[in-house]
């Protein structure tokens, strides 16, 4: 099969052809009709996940149709058009039991423990735990895109945040997640405010919901400008980002027992952000992780996009091949890209 192969980290992929893989007793093989290019794609070519084992095989939000299961698989069979969230469970330890599949400490994540989807074909472990059947209504691009980023802002937003109509919502960062955050809460009946650095990302946040932006560019200070609009401060916040100052401030920003989710990756030589862990305390504030969605936990998101509830296509900007992928992610620390890119050319 055809797929992107890095062989070290920070030097750029190439376009290879490697075995076709086969499916664990347990597992299924899916042809990848599309796959999202996100920015844990770029810490994992950057080396900044220990899990991943060279040479590798990037991508981890996907959607296509399953080609092969393996013996012990019986709900799902060839043909079946499906989604994998990207932190997967072993369906067998006490957190599988528990229904917490994304913090399984045996989880299997496509892209970084094992070999992901910038292919052709993708080996999926655990499949009657982990597969999500798509309905008709959600196509591959918008399935594509749900994998980490909606997903995970999914169950930021309504699950982790336990976001409540008229509540005040900051939003740090206007990526993919942050885009897909400002939808979901504003979906549920939340106030939002955008913050970035860039006008027209701020602009089309707007176009998702957001009631407010701020450029923390132009701004003095972004938590006394949050602060200025809320009359108070913000009771959900969200890191949608991942660096030190997003951080500090989307907790700094909050009001007395807010809730602040970090949703982007701070890893790296961000792993251990400062935070204000005075006010943590005197505030009674709550600070919380989401990482990833359990895969029967989909319904739920399915439902508000059949419905029209939210669109999570609109939040797709480009569509590339497999080969323009390189590029992309190799300049996705500094990219301008509004919305999520997926590929959907091989």
């Amino acid at each position: 099969m055809k797929a992107m192969l890095f062989e070290t980290f920070g030097t750029p992929p190439t376009i290879a052809t490697v075995p076709d893989p086969t499916p664990s007793e347990d597992g299924v093989v899916i042809a990848v009709a599309v796959t999202g290019l996100c920015r844990s794609d770029w810490h994992g070519w950057m080396g900044h996940d220990p899990d991943i084992r060279l040479p590798h095989v990037p991508g981890h939000e996907f959607a296509g149709k399953v080609v092969a299961t393996g013996k012990r698989v019986s709900r799902f069979h060839a043909g079946d058009r499906v989604t994998v969230p990207f932190v997967s469970g072993c369906g067998h330890c006490p957190e599988c039991h528990s229904g917490n599949q994304q913090v399984c400490p045996d989880q299997f994540q496509p892209g970084f423990t094992h070999w992901g989807s910038f292919a052709e074909y993708v080996a999926i472990d655990f499949a009657e735990t982990n597969l999500v059947t798509l309905p008709e209504a959600v196509d591959d691009a918008t399935a594509a895109s749900l994998g980490c980023r909606f997903a995970t802002s999914f169950r930021a937003i309504v699950d982790q945040a336990r976001t409540a109509p008229g509540e005040w919502v900051a939003v740090h960062g206007c990526g993919g997640v942050g885009l897909s955050a400002i939808m979901i809460a504003s979906a549920m009946g939340a106030n939002v405010i955008a913050i970035d650095v860039f006008d027209d990302k701020l602009a089309f946040a707007r176009e998702c919901g957001a009631v407010a932006t701020i450029n923390s560019r132009t701004v003095a200070d972004t938590v006394e400008a949050v602060r200025e609009i809320t009359k108070g401060g913000a009771h959900v916040s969200i890191d949608a980002l991942g660096s030190p100052t997003t951080c500090f401030n989307s907790i700094k920003n909050l009001r007395r027992r807010g809730r602040h989710v970090q949703v982007g990756l701070m890893l790296g030589d961000h792993a251990t952000p400062q935070i204000p862990m005075a006010q943590v305390i005197g505030h009674e504030l709550e600070i919380y992780g989401s990482h990833g969605m359990q895969a029967w936990r989909y319904d739920a998101m399915m439902a508000m996009i059949e419905t029209g509830k939210i669109a999570p296509q609109k939040l797709i900007g480009r569509k590339i091949a497999l080969a323009e992928a390189i590029p992309a992610l190799t300049a996705m620390d500094g990219s301008r890209d509004i919305g999520i890119s997926v590929i959907d050319r091989f």
